[in-house]
Order: structure tokens, then C-alpha cells, then sequence
């Protein structure tokens, strides 16, 4: 009883999270729960129940996500969403045979920084289109500009409150927080239409999407895979840390990756978002010491069964645009920071001509619109970057641009990748 209750309370860590990206992109909440509980309980078959970690909808996705479903549909950009799982396995196969630094050499932070900040900057014009009341694309006013204004400036506001003034459990649930105090404003100037709720049944099978598969899709989403896969190994280095156990060695990096993938397959095979290591339920095993994962098979299970309560589907699709782009601006930024800290952590030199070259050109391609195209297909946004980046990495001489002047002295840089 002890560990169903942690269980349910360790969902409700990542609710707000877990529910945000298929919110943002047009996927179903009730489905994305569903993936989420599958998703956790196939990561715990694969790494034999050993890691106390949660699986959820990963924010990574949600700009290469809404891109697709723009471009290519729903069920095509799933089939890509599968393709990006895939990576993880194989990631997971290559590690096996070639041990734990493979992936550090292949994404270096000099790599992964500026991806991760494209990642982030790459959907800031939604976010301030919705907090403003307008779709995503800022074609459509929803919502009264003025209304819309006041909604999302208290979400914000709130979410940067509990954020960095709360202590304890409620400093984990900063987003849940957002959304409440938005849709308690939302309730109070009359702008929540409840007809979805009204035409929902109680109980009912969440609405699967299954994939269909696309080159391009496929194409687009494969180098996406990077910055979630370098999240995933810092997730499990910070669970590690939190238990007192090296995971990356016992059940393996090359397994807890796999699990990640395996997870992403199954969840996007139904219609959910992929699937990644919850960062904030990590905060919470911390904070309550429930270091045994049968709390996670709790968690994974009490998701499948909320995402079959129709209700719950119906009430969350109720919650206006404002609210998410209030939230999305705090979100978007912060995805971007992640990014610039991972350049400032690992003591990227940007002086050194290799490296200012590789995040300058990333960060232009990505954020910039630039694209590559042959026929249909085409690359561009995110994807682009992510392959511009690896591949600028494993070209460019190591030691290009070692030697420079600052303040008329003569200096030679150490290689600080």
C-alpha cells in the first residue's frame, strides 16, 4: 500500500509535464498517459527493474513534433517518432560493444549545446503568439488579446514562483501550479469552453493514432535523437548520484538507453509522445527517499488507468491557449538555458576558431530557417542543426584555431571539449 501511494504521488510530480506536450502539439493527453505507463513498466523489463526512474513525454520533441504534424501529418510524424526511438536502441547496442565514451565522443557539449538551445529558441514566436490569445502560428485570435494577456502573465508568474521561491514537494510541481492558477483566472473572465467534457464518456479507450512511415518524416526526426539521448545519460549520472548507486554500470548505460528507445517506440506506436527520463521525479525520489523502483510499476500503472478515464482527457483539452503559452515561455527559455549551460559547465572555449565555428553555424541553421532539400525531401530547423553540428565536429581539425591573442598576449589553449 505503502508503494502504490508513492506510486500515485510520483505521477502527480510529472503530471503537468507529462500532459503539457501533447497539449502543445495536438496529440491526445489521455494517450500520452497511456504511453507514458507502457513506456515506464518496458524500461523496467529491459533494465530488470533496478532504476527508480520515470518515463514520460519528452519537451525535446515538442518543436519537431509540431513541425511535423504541420507538415506531414499526425500518423507520419509517429512513424518518424518510432525512427528516433530506434536510434536509442542502436545507440544501446554501440555502447554495449564499444563502451560509455563512444557517446561522448560523438556529441561532445561543443555538439549538444547549441542543438539544445535551437531546440529551445526554435518555437519562441508560438509561445508569445499564445500567451497573446493567438494560435501557434499567430493566424488566428482565439482568445480577446487583453484576456489572453492576463492569463498567461499569471500562469508565468506563478510557474517562476513556485520555481524559485517554493521549498519541498512544491517546488517540483512548478508547471501543475502554472496551469491551475491559469485555469482558475481562465474560470473567473469566462473564457473555458466545456463542451468537450459535456460529449466525453467516463470510461473509454483513449483515441490510438498509429503511424504510418514517411522518409522525410523519418529523416527529420533521427538527429532529434540527440539531445534527449545526452538528457537520458545525465538523468541516469543524477539518479545515481540521488541512491548512491552507479547505474551506468550496473544495469548499464547500454541498457537504460535501450529501455528509453524501446519505450519511445511503444509509446509513439499508439499515438503518445516519446518517451523520456523525468528529471523532476528524480527531484521527487530525493525529496521522499523512495528509492525502490516497484513505486515506478505503481506510477506506470496508475497512469494506463487514469488515461482510460474519458473525463480526465475531455477536462484537460478544456484548458485554454494562454495558459500553455504563458508556461511555454518560461519552458522554451529554459530548454535554451539548459543548452548554454551545458557550453559554460563543460568550459567550452568559444575563443578557439573549431569550436566558435561549429556553434555559430548551428545556432544560425537552426534558428534561421535554413534549409536543404532534394525533391520532397527536405531538411531544416532542428534536424539540420543536429547533423550540421555532429558532422562540423568530426571534420574540423582537432587543434584548428589552438593558438590565439588576447590582450596582445601570446596564449595556447588546452582542448577543452
Amino acid at each position: 500500500m505503502k508503494n502504490m501511494i508513492q506510486g500515485m504521488q510520483m505521477l502527480f510530480v510529472a503530471f503537468g509535464a507529462l500532459v503539457l506536450v501533447p497539449l502543445l502539439t495536438g496529440l491526445d493527453p489521455s494517450v500520452a498517459l497511456f504511453g507514458a505507463g507502457i513506456g515506464t513498466l518496458l524500461f523496467q523489463l529491459v533494465t530488470r527493474r533496478s532504476v527508480p526512474i520515470f518515463l514520460a513525454s519528452s519537451f525535446a520533441f515538442i518543436a519537431p513534433i509540431m513541425y511535423g504534424i504541420q507538415t506531414w501529418g499526425i500518423p507520419a510524424t509517429l512513424g518518424g517518432l518510432m525512427a528516433a526511438g530506434a536510434v536509442y536502441v542502436i545507440l544501446g547496442v554501440i555502447i554495449k560493444i564499444r563502451g560509455n565514451e563512444f557517446i561522448h565522443n560523438l556529441l561532445p557539449p561543443v555538439v549538444v549545446g547549441p542543438v539544445i538551445i535551437v531546440i529551445g529558441l526554435g518555437l519562441a514566436p508560438v509561445a508569445v503568439n499564445m500567451a497573446l490569445g493567438k494560435t501557434g502560428d499567430g493566424g488566428t485570435q482565439l482568445i480577446d488579446s487583453n484576456l489572453a494577456m492576463l492569463i498567461s502573465c499569471l500562469s508565468l508568474l506563478t510557474t517562476v514562483v513556485l520555481s524559485v521561491f517554493s521549498k519541498g514537494f512544491f517546488k517540483l510541481v512548478p508547471i501543475l501550479g502554472g496551469i491551475l492558477v491559469g485555469y482558475i483566472t481562465s474560470l473567473l473572465v469566462g473564457v473555458v469552453d466545456f463542451s468537450p467534457l459535456s460529449t466525453a464518456a467516463w470510461f473509454a479507450l483513449p483515441n490510438f493514432t498509429f503511424p504510418e512511415f514517411n522518409i522525410n518524416a523519418i529523416l527529420f526526426m533521427i538527429p532529434v535523437a540527440i539531445a534527449p539521448a545526452v538528457e537520458h545519460v545525465g538523468d541516469i549520472l543524477a539518479i545515481s548520484n540521488v541512491t548512491g548507486k552507479d547505474y551506468l554500470k550496473k544495469p548499464g548505460l547500454h541498457r537504460t538507453i535501450s529501455g528509453d528507445g524501446i519505450a519511445t517506440m511503444a509509446a509513439t506506436m499508439v499515438g503518445a509522445p516519446p518517451n523520456t527520463t523525468y528529471s523532476e521525479v528524480t527531484g521527487a525520489v530525493m525529496l521522499t527517499k523512495a528509492f525502490n523502483p516497484v513505486v515506478m510499476t505503481w506510477a506506470a500503472v496508475t497512469a494506463i488507468v487514469l488515461a482510460l478515464v474519458g473525463k480526465l482527457g475531455a477536462l484537460l483539452q478544456t484548458i485554454p491557449v494562454p495558459v500553455m503559452g504563458g508556461i511555454m515561455i518560461l519552458l522554451f527559455g529554459s530548454i535554451a538555458t539548459v543548452g548554454l549551460n551545458t557550453l559554460i559547465r563543460s568550459q567550452v572555449d568559444l575563443h578557439k576558431s573549431r569550436n566558435l565555428v561549429i556553434v555559430a553555424v548551428t545556432l544560425v541553421f537552426g534558428i534561421g530557417g535554413m534549409a536543404f532539400g532534394i525533391g520532397d525531401f527536405s531538411l531544416q530547423g532542428v534536424s539540420l542543426a543536429g547533423i550540421v553540428a555532429i558532422l562540423l565536429n568530426q571534420i574540423l581539425p582537432k587543434d584548428i584555431g589552438e593558438n590565439h591573442i588576447v590582450d596582445n598576449a601570446q596564449i595556447e589553449d588546452e582542448p577543452k571539449e
